[in-house]
């Protein structure tokens, strides 16, 4: 099995990543490093999974987890065009599986399968959100509304033959690692990437319904300045009207913290805090404890665990994160103007 070796832009963009996030928090930029690998590979292989973890320290179980759990991170090689047709209830009535199995039946393959050719990968969609268009379909998430066979099978063909047809309500398509470096977070800097969307006339009805019969929100006024100073009053609480109860005051469930309303719904027992009950103290919430305490906490809970079969701690490798946090944060410093010039050159 080749192992990829990934570009030094790509490594310099994860670093970029990296530094967006606190020390503390560096695990949170896995979402857009997956994606960032997915625009080099066209998926996400296990030469990515080990990348990821490379750069954050952690195990590559815990990043395959998540590149396993989310749909968009693909882990097969993909085509360049990922037609996505809904077949959920709506789309279904309207012709949804009509237009997915004439496609599969033109292109001969079936759900996340990609054409001889490695350009489209076709897959069935359980909701794509747009229901009032339906049916519908998405290449690389961008709609074609109120499709049918006959229209879904030459958007596909127009794709085969080097074209990039227009959605229904956004700009000129991309292919899959274009769209994968945009879900990182970098711009796409091609000619005519960025479009302003029409509204289609479903999302328009109800306003004109509004319009037609009057009906607005009372009091709005929509050239109303909203200025950032503004804060709003603070509201008054009602008293609650007497129940004749002799049973103390108690704060509702809803003021407890998330963490006791949740212990208390998964495992109650007789010590459980009721709030209509007499007598009784619901617990609230304490300080939260500082970035100091939460370490230790962190330290505390991987030095507990065993070493996994690979001999690593179960938990985050903290050596490798700063380290990299070091590397991004001294290039993030050192690199901006270089960037800068870099983007320029491109243009």
């Amino acid at each position: 099995m080749t192992t990829t070796v990934f570009t030094d832009e790509t490594r310099a963009r994860a670093r970029e990543i990296v530094a967006r996030y606190p020390a503390d928090r560096s695990r949170s930029a896995l979402l857009p490093l997956l994606h960032l690998v997915q625009s080099e590979e066209g998926y996400v292989s296990p030469a990515g999974v080990a990348f990821c973890a490379e750069v954050l320290g952690l195990n590559k179980a815990q990043v395959g987890a998540v590149a396993s759990f989310y749909t968009m991170y693909k882990r097969r090689p993909t085509g360049d065009w990922l037609v996505s047709v809904c077949t959920n209830t709506m789309c279904n009535v309207l012709g949804g599986q009509e237009v997915y199995d004439t496609l599969a039946e033109h292109l001969g393959v079936g759900h996340d399968e990609t054409t001889a050719d490695g350009k489209v990968t076709l897959e069935h969609a359980e909701c794509l959100a747009a229901c009032d268009y339906g049916p519908v379909m998405t290449v690389n998430y961008d709609f074609f509304d109120g499709v049918d066979p006959q229209t879904a099978v030459g958007v596909v063909d127009e794709l085969r033959a080097g074209g990039r047809p227009t959605s229904s309500r956004g700009a000129r398509l991309c292919t899959l690692k274009e769209m994968a470096i945009q879900l990182a977070g970098f711009a796409d800097e091609r000619e005519g990437a960025v479009a302003d969307g029409v509204p289609g006339e479903p999302s328009l009805r109800g306003l004109r319904l509004a319009q037609q019969h009057g009906i607005s929100v009372p009091g709005f006024d929509p050239n109303t300045p909203i200025r950032s100073g503004d804060k709003p009053a603070p509201a008054t609480p009602a008293k609650a009207a007497p129940t004749g109860s002799t049973a103390p005051d108690v704060p509702a469930p809803d003021r407890k913290s998330p963490q006791v309303r949740t212990a208390e719904t998964r495992q109650p027992d007789a010590k459980t805090a009721v709030p209509d009950g007499p007598g009784t103290k619901v617990p609230v919430d304490g300080p939260a404890p500082g970035p100091r305490d939460a370490q230790a906490a962190e330290a505390a809970g991987v030095a507990a665990n065993k070493p996994a079969g690979d001999a690593k701690p179960a938990g985050d490798d903290a050596e490798a994160q700063e380290r990299n946090l070091r590397e991004a944060e001294s290039t993030g410093h050192s690199g901006d103007q270089g960037s800068a010039n870099d983007k320029g050159a491109q243009k």
